[in-house]
């Protein structure tokens, strides 16, 4: 079975750009078909150009397509990637989430495997808390989490980071090592080999069985409000 998976990133200097390819390969080796796309920049060019990092990357990556709401409708499964900004995702990803609103108002990004990855300067930089921010909003979609854990010695061997693949730059922006790339492209197959598992385990009459649920559900609520 085929599944869709959409790895959508926003990276600034080119680590989470790197995390991202490595999450979208591993979903590939798994059969996935996979669509790698990058949030738009919304910092002014004045500022980018401050860090030749950053503008080196900015030029690099006009190649990676724009992520789009479509992406979203389109997956069976999401990897998001963002760079660590006081313990919360970049504003650059958490805008383009932030447009999601009447895909999941129609309920399209229930059910749907999520995973996600960071990168942050310090190793207590705010790696953990960013992933678990984006939980947050991967709980009001009604998605379904898929961390890594501690469930390959890969993960232990880049650090040991159980909520999401998390890289630490330090203060020469040095690029993801090979084990850190490695447990991205775990990552990146455990989510796909999970949605596999769980698309080819739903019956035909589960589809119907949801639209009754779904009913009964308005019936009591218009009963109570």
């Amino acid at each position: 079975m085929t599944v869709k998976v959409a790895v959508i990133y926003y990276s600034a200097t080119g680590s989470v750009h790197a995390l991202a390819q490595a999450v979208a390969e591993g979903a590939a080796s798994a059969g996935a078909e996979v669509r790698l796309r990058r949030v738009a920049e919304l910092a002014p060019d004045s500022a980018i150009d401050q860090n030749p990092l950053w503008r080196r990357h900015t030029d690099a990556a006009g190649s990676i397509p724009e992520a789009s709401i479509d992406d979203l409708a389109w997956a069976d499964a999401f990897a998001f990637g963002t760079p660590t900004r006081f313990g919360a995702p970049a504003a650059q990803l958490k805008q383009f989430i932030d447009q999601a609103g009447g895909l999941w108002h129609e309920g399209g990004l229930a059910d749907k495997p999520v995973t996600a990855f960071t990168s942050a300067f310090n190793r207590h930089g705010g790696s953990e808390a960013t992933l678990l921010s984006l939980g947050n909003v991967f709980y009001h979609w009604g998605a379904l989490i898929v961390p890594p854990g501690f469930t390959d010695p890969v993960v232990y061997a880049a650090g040991g980071n159980p909520y999401g693949t998390s890289h630490v730059t330090g203060p020469t922006g040095d690029g993801p090592d090979t084990a850190v790339l490695e447990a991205a492209r775990y990552q990146g197959q455990r989510l796909a080999q999970i949605t596999i598992r769980l698309r080819g385990s739903r019956r035909v009459t589960d589809a119907a069985d949801d639209g009754n649920a779904r009913e009964a559900l308005a019936a009591t609520a218009s009963r109570t409000a």
